[in-house]
């Protein structure tokens, strides 16, 4: 498929925002007067966005975030909660592999993902926290994996798989068993949280760091976000000859010339993701 500028994209469910050069894309969960919570229509908006993120020829880096001093309190209880518990198995499953849908495209699209986390991030707003590839938050922010407060499994959206691969097997089971908050403090000492920040400067840090990496050699972070995505399944052997030829084919691109050749001129380099 060809590429195409998202700079103009119109989102129904949220909020969608580009920088004027379109290379960095605020997503915006924007029911504050519900902290935030997700519908069966933005779980499938959130889903064929990301998707389609893999097509995009401007974005470069993505902010998740939310209004209203919160993140996101997960699924709407009258909007999504009531109607499962009238629906059928097939029904079911289908919702729950959608659900994962929007897990997977965040993994899968080559652009970084900047969680920024302020006050509640329960549930389904913690899973989206949790399949980010970096987070901020403030100190106010709680984040809980609560499934089991209403009779279900931690085993939501892949948490159980990747939880324990950033904060550890043993953190990850007590939060998924008992669905008790992890405080800011807690996620930062963790390694869920890069690093917690000030309400009022948190977006503007998050922004900061997508810019970063919005400006830097965004075809290299693509490529690292895969391997950190592949590896997962690999012996050492598979690992390290992925690498290599993940590498090589970093090595064959205008950009490591390129900063080669600003590396000897004492300037900065120009990437340009070919």
């Amino acid at each position: 498929m060809n590429k195409r500028p998202f700079k103009d994209y119109q989102a129904r469910h949220f909020r969608y925002e580009a920088s004027g050069d379109g290379r960095v894309a605020t997503i915006r969960l924007n029911r504050p007067d519900r902290k935030n919570p997700l519908t069966f229509d933005s779980y499938a908006e959130l889903r064929d966005l990301f998707r389609d993120l893999t097509h995009a020829s401007d974005v470069r880096a993505v902010v998740l975030t939310g209004e209203g001093g919160n993140f996101c309190s997960g699924g709407d209880v009258f909007e999504i909660i009531e109607p499962l518990t009238k629906m059928a198995m097939p029904e079911l499953l289908a919702f729950t592999r959608m659900t994962g849908d929007v897990v997977k495209a965040m993994r899968r699209c080559p652009q970084p993902v900047v969680a920024a986390v302020d006050g509640v991030c329960a549930g389904a707003g913690a899973i989206l926290a949790m399949a980010s590839d970096l987070r901020l938050a403030t100190p106010a922010a709680k984040t809980a994996f609560l499934f089991t407060r209403v009779g279900l499994a931690g085993a939501d959206m892949g948490a159980c798989g990747i939880l324990p691969r950033i904060i550890g097997q043993g953190r990850a089971a007590e939060l998924l068993f008992t669905g008790r908050a992890m405080s800011a403090e807690e996620g930062q000492s963790w390694g869920f949280y890069n690093r917690l920040v000030a309400a009022d400067s948190l977006e503007e840090e998050a922004t900061a760091l997508a810019r970063s990496l919005a400006d830097g050699p965004w075809f290299a972070h693509g490529m690292t976000k895969t391997m950190l995505n592949q590896e997962w399944a690999m012996g050492l052997e598979e690992l390290i000859e992925s690498e290599a030829q993940a590498q090589a084919i970093c090595m064959a691109t205008r950009d490591f010339q390129r900063a080669f050749e600003a590396f000897a001129a004492k300037a900065k380099p120009q990437f340009k993701g070919d």
